[in-house]
């Protein structure tokens, strides 16, 4: 570890946020040139380079940009800034930890997590709402709670107690996230929603959703004893408030003011709508337009269902990359850090970067970080998800009887021919590529339970037999976090006048407003270079494993062997009740790919409720199948601990190196097995022969009976060099 310090830096081959700087940009014309200087290495690390979900999301802040057609009446929404249209008629919208969509998938991951159950007994339903303006609304309400709490405090001290300006910093803070919203008429809908629901609905029983006309009135005993409810004075009810609470009165000055001063053009109809949401009045507005207010409800209603129709359909994409790069980053799962994985996002589409002008700059950028004596910025993984699965046997149909799916043409899925391009450039600088395939219904476990695995080896079949094979890595099934049958979110129902000059809402059918997300999925890639990543770190082996050392990464660590796979799980929860043995025994005949399991297992009486790695392989051919991918990492880790060592592969120094010695590498390596992560275990060997001749080295490494070889070419000279 003192020479290499990092086996896991993943490289993500995907665009994020076409606005920021990319790989090939930032490398920029490289002709003339074999390597980058490390002040250009320090600035890809400062755009490119991420550490934790959080940094990412710092670094790329993923937006989704929408602006009105007034010819249509409709929100438009994209993930490219549109050209040609003025700067302030374009919203950016922050896909961030407090994007109530964004933040209804991750409560949703967690909830799944912790429940353990699989997905067809999953209350999907209960969490989908979460985006409906009620709990929108539930959200704002907290943060209401909270701006009440801190500003009575605030207004109760002294000015100049410096307990009193750090409650304003808090104050400041709360007010400028609250403000966001006042010119983003998208944002203020589910309060306009909730609030027309609110004074409309005021009286009713709630589980009714029906109410009648109200005057807020006070309870007497009449002239002659009898027991009567009278309308309040309106006057006296308003000093009564303002006598009450003169806080919540200065905190409604307080909005007031705020949203005059941050709104591009103030409504009065907003700035009510603001205090109120805030600030809610102990005083009823006894004259109400029931028949206006409720036309602006429904009109809100369709309009906020509508523009969140598109807004889901355009950022779902966007969205499961980025749920993508949580899940790698979720699997290193440890108290104590050690080995952290990072991961540089080349922030262009696979295709661009393939192009015959691009690769120049990707060749002399890997060869600059995987190709020298320091390992700082070496690249080990890669990850490249949705790759196009042409799926066959959907019959045509020449009319159309009945409504079904509509045919979307798939968006920026990679193409396989983008795939073999880059692995023809990466191979050179071993680095191991997990790919998966494009997300959907096809691609999922409940799939695979009941097709198995051939369309993927089928689809892979270019791959095989080929000098970069073994740096290939096909993962899957995909992972479903929402499946698309349990997609349907109900935003609420429309309101009807009743003929007693109530209101209620409707309880048939088509007056219930509901949209479909489609499913949401992540991609296999992201959560098996994870997985892989993460075992890496000797700490996160050590809190599944009694023997770990602390000297070594976790290379040589095989996720197939014995139990190993049940300790080193991965976060997402399971899925199905399994795969039928034929699956199984087909899986195990074919040895393919990164494969997931949801299966049922204990390991030490206790249930294992989370996906687990059921095969780790290549697409390197064996007499059985597929080789592991291990096999692979530790062949490329030996030969850079031996470039190290013997000063660029002189000749004198890898004799010594694989030398008795007891100060020989080697012998270092065969004395410190029985760990988990030995790079020589038990039944491994390496040896070596020189060919004088052609002035190679023929290494061969032994892994439990089966022979990897290595060749590195001989540096002539006669002095040894000491690593």
């Amino acid at each position: 570890m003192d020479i290499i310090n990092q086996t896991n830096r993943t490289m993500l081959f995907e665009e994020i946020n076409p606005e920021k700087l990319d790989l090939v940009t930032i490398v920029g014309d490289v002709r003339g040139i074999d390597s980058l200087s490390d002040d250009k290495i320090k600035e890809i690390n400062q755009h490119l380079l991420v550490r934790s979900f959080d940094e990412f999301l710092d670094k790329f802040s993923p937006t989704v940009y929408s602006f009105f057609n007034a010819a249509n009446q409709k929100v438009m929404y994209t993930l490219k800034k549109p050209e040609g249209i003025a700067e302030d008629s374009i919203s950016e919208i922050k896909i961030d930890q407090s994007n109530d969509f964004l933040k209804m998938l991750f409560t949703l991951i967690d909830t799944k997590r912790s429940q353990g159950i699989p997905n067809v007994d999953f209350k999907f339903e209960n969490l989908l709402d979460m985006i409906s303006p009620k709990k929108v609304m539930d959200d704002i309400r907290q943060v209401r709670k909270e701006i009440h709490y801190l500003y009575g405090q605030y207004d109760k001290l002294d000015d100049g107690d410096p307990k009193k300006l750090d409650l304003g910093d808090k104050l400041n803070i709360m007010f400028e996230d609250a403000s966001k919203n006042y010119n983003n008429v998208m944002a203020m809908l589910p309060l306009a929603i909730e609030d027309i629901k609110t004074r409309l609905l005021l009286g009713g029983a709630q589980e009714e959703n029906e109410s009648e006309a109200i005057q807020i009135g006070m309870l007497m005993i009449g002239d002659s004893g009898e027991l009567k409810i009278i309308e309040s004075p309106k006057s006296d009810t308003m000093q009564l408030m303002i006598a009450d609470d003169s806080s919540a009165n200065g905190l409604i000055n307080v909005f007031e003011d705020d949203y005059e001063s941050v709104s591009d053009t103030p409504s009065a109809y907003v700035k009510d709508l603001v205090v109120r949401t805030f600030c809610p009045l102990p005083a009823v507005q006894s004259e109400i337009d029931t028949e206006k207010e409720v036309q602006n409800y429904n009109t809100y209603l369709e309009f906020y269902k509508n523009a969140k129709d598109e807004f889901v359909k355009t950022v779902k994409p966007l969205v499961e990359k980025l749920l993508g790069i949580k899940m790698f980053f979720d699997q290193y799962s440890t108290k104590n850090k050690g080995m952290q994985p990072s991961m540089l996002i080349t922030n262009t589409k696979l295709d661009m970067i393939v192009k015959s002008s691009n690769i120049p700059r990707l060749e002399t950028y890997l060869n600059t970080v995987n190709s020298k004596n320091d390992f700082t910025d070496t690249i080990w993984f890669g990850i490249v998800p949705s790759v196009q699965l042409d799926s066959s046997g959907a019959s045509k149909v020449s009319r159309e009887r009945f409504r079904g799916n509509e045919k979307v043409a798939k968006q920026d899925g990679n193409t396989m021919e983008s795939l073999t391009m880059l692995l023809q450039v990466i191979k050179d600088f071993k680095v191991q590529v997990f790919f998966s395939f494009e997300t959907g219904e096809e691609t999922t476990f409940n799939s695979m339970a009941t097709a198995g695995i051939d369309k993927y080896i089928d689809k892979c079949g270019l791959l095989v037999r080929k000098e970069f094979s073994e740096f290939a890595v096909p993962s899957v099934p995909n992972f479903t976090i929402i499946p698309k049958d349990k997609s349907g979110v109900v935003i609420d129902s429309k309101m009807l006048q009743t003929e007693d000059g109530g209101v209620k809402l409707s309880q048939e059918k088509e007056d219930i407003l509901k949209l479909w997300i489609e499913g949401v999925y992540i991609g296999a890639a992201y959560v098996a270079a994870g997985i892989v990543a993460a075992y890496q770190c000797p700490e996160y082996l050590r809190e599944s494993f009694k023997t770990v050392s602390r000297e070594f990464p976790g290379v040589r660590f095989d996720i197939e062997a014995g139990e190993n796979g049940l300790r080193a799980i991965t976060t997402m929860a399971k899925e199905i009740s399994g795969f039928t043995n034929n699956i199984k025994d087909s899986i195990n005949r074919k040895n393919f790919g990164f494969v997931f399991s949801s299966e049922n297992a204990q390991l030490q009486g206790k249930d294992i409720k989370r996906i687990t790695v059921y095969k780790a392989r290549s697409l390197a051919s064996t007499d059985d199948g597929f080789d592991s991918i291990y096999k692979t990492l530790v062949s490329t880790y030996i030969e850079r601990i031996l470039r190290f060592q013997t000063g660029d592969f002189k000749h004198d120094n890898i004799v010594k190196f694989f030398s008795n010695n007891p100060s020989s590498q080697k012998s270092k390596w065969l004395g410190t097995r029985g760990y988990v992560n030995s790079i020589i275990q038990d039944g491994d060997d390496m040896s070596y022969i020189i060919d004088d001749k052609s002035n190679m080295c023929h290494i061969d490494l032994v892994f439990n009976g089966n022979v990897k070889n290595l060749e590195v070419m001989i540096t002539k000279g006669t002095t040894p060099v000491k690593g």
